[in-house]
């Protein structure tokens, strides 16, 4: 068996056999007051979404505007995709993302002086192949 004649103790108090942890009581917290002024222009900015994916949706339907549409992505002509979905006339802005498999369609909202930021997006995913 083999001695070793050296013994190193650790440098510092010795640690305690189990972890101890402090307890944080609930600490009552005061929260501002809501207010829904953002919120409402939300909502109000996601209905124009969603009437406009309405009638995204209604020309889609068209089966002739789908082929060409169908046909364009399958061909990869991304610039011919965008100019058939601006035909449309949508008052929003709309991203097109296609695979062989399926189609995104993603409506933003505008920004304005009122709304900086886009406050809402709208994404329209479906399915066109297997």
């Amino acid at each position: 068996m083999y001695f070793n004649p050296y013994h190193y103790y650790p440098v510092g108090p010795p640690m305690p056999a189990y972890p101890t942890y402090t307890v944080n009581y609930p600490v009552s917290r005061t929260y501002p007051s809501v207010d829904t002024k953002i919120f409402e222009g939300s909502i109000k900015s996601f209905r124009l979404l969603m009437e406009q994916g309405s009638i995204l949706l209604d020309r889609l339907g068209n089966v002739s505007f789908a082929r060409k549409i169908m046909s364009a992505a399958q061909q990869g002509k991304n610039a011919e995709v965008d100019q058939l979905i601006k035909t449309i006339g949508l008052k929003v802005p709309v991203v097109t993302h296609f695979t062989p498999t399926g189609v995104n369609f993603t409506l933003t909202t505008q920004v304005t002086q009122q709304q900086p930021i886009h406050c809402c997006t709208l994404t329209v995913a479906m399915q066109w192949g297997h």
